[in-house]
């Protein structure tokens, strides 16, 4: 296994880095603080290549490999950019455009991946239930054939970009009584009628990022939108794993190098009782340990990412010990920033506050770090 990167892959990260201080950062704040998603920097993410960087050049994307892929969310972590953008990109790009890459017809792929790759079109994933969250296989929500259409009724909850989509994978099942096996996956598009979502969701951290329930009140899709066959949803959703375990962790990672750097200058600028902080033992034991959690966190992620890229089988059980180790140990370092800034790092205009806000959903989103534990025990 080879961790090192090409001189190409390495300028590339140093230009998305610049490019998301320049373009994006300077707004993060003001969006944070106003719960506002930036469709600005949403448009100039799929501009700079990043929305659809994984997918083939003739559908609009840059054709790179996972390992680029996931240097590019790192980048944009390390450079700053919120937690909630981020997390708009990875159910856009990875649960909803990678969904319909894997799995439509050419034809729906060339409807589809150019718009989303481009920004012009925003994606989302429905899959969560007020009664089914990592239990998948009590959802509710059902897909009726009738004719040449299948008719959709339920809901979703804590579906990210769900008040601002252009179009949904949604989750169904065709066969209720097959549980798993009977769940299938569906293309909804904005404005069909039946399909509506509720108010953006106000929550403690990511706050750009919009999110709230879906409704499908008798909502007719053509049966051409079912994506694969009938069945095919569950095992659809997990392959969404590999992404939630790489490029989805992946800003996560480069905040701490973000929370790092901050951490250190504010060290070597403050100081008390005649000296900087930085020369301080309980300072230096925080800078040490948010530097541990990073460069352990990048070596699980990049692990997945290389696996990927080697084309061989997702080990469920390392990736759920990634998704477990960055996801309840990202708390630590964010905390240790937050009080290494003292007074400052409980405001708003020192970025610690916001990262610290952001790093909870780690534990939460994309499998709770007890469900991870679960997938660890069993498959030991």
């Amino acid at each position: 296994m080879d961790f090192a990167f090409t001189k190409e892959q390495l300028m590339f990260k140093k230009e998305v880095i610049r490019f998301a201080k320049k373009e994006i950062v300077p707004r993060v704040q003001e969006h944070d603080l106003n719960k506002e998603f930036d469709f600005e920097s949403f448009r100039k993410l799929g501009e700079f290549g990043i929305l659809g960087l994984h997918f083939p050049e003739e559908l609009g994307g840059g054709g790179a490999d996972v390992i680029t892929t996931v240097l590019a969310g790192e980048a944009l972590g390390e450079a700053g950019v919120d937690g909630g953008l981020t997390l708009a990109l990875g159910a856009h790009t990875f649960l909803c455009a990678d969904t319909l890459f894997r799995h439509a017809t050419d034809a729906q792929r060339k409807k589809y991946i150019p718009k989303l790759a481009s920004g012009e079109w925003i994606g989302c994933m429905g899959l969560t239930e007020p009664d089914a969250g990592s239990d998948v296989a009590s959802m509710k929500t059902t897909a009726e054939k009738k004719g040449d259409k299948y008719v959709l009724n339920g809901s979703k909850i804590f579906i990210t970009n769900g008040p601002i989509a252009d179009v949904a994978v949604i989750y169904a099942k065709t066969s209720p009584e097959l549980k798993h096996a009977g769940i299938s996956a569906f293309i909804v598009e904005k404005g069909t009628p039946g399909f509506s979502s509720g108010p953006n969701i106000i929550k403690m951290g990511v706050r750009t990022s919009q999110t709230s329930e879906l409704f499908l009140n008798n909502c007719e899709v053509p049966a051409e939108n079912l994506l694969g066959k009938e069945g095919d949803g569950f095992n659809m959703s997990m392959q969404t794993v590999e992404w939630d375990r790489s490029a989805l962790l992946a800003p996560f990672v480069g905040a701490s190098t973000y929370m790092l750097k901050r951490c250190a200058e504010y060290a070597k600028g403050r100081e008390q009782f005649g000296r900087s902080i930085g020369q301080f033992q309980a300072i230096k034991h925080k800078l040490a340990n948010i530097r541990i959690f990073g460069e352990a966190a990048r070596s699980l992620v990049y692990r997945i990412a290389w696996c990927k890229d080697q084309g061989r089988p997702l080990n469920h059980l390392e990736a759920a010990v990634a998704k477990l180790f960055v996801g309840d140990w990202s708390m630590a370092p964010a905390n240790d920033a937050v009080v290494l800034h003292g007074g400052y790092g409980y405001c708003h205009e020192y970025d610690m506050e916001r990262i610290f806000r952001d790093s909870r959903l780690a534990p939460i989103g994309g499998g709770t770090s007890d469900i991870q534990k679960m997938i660890i025990s069993k498959l030991m």
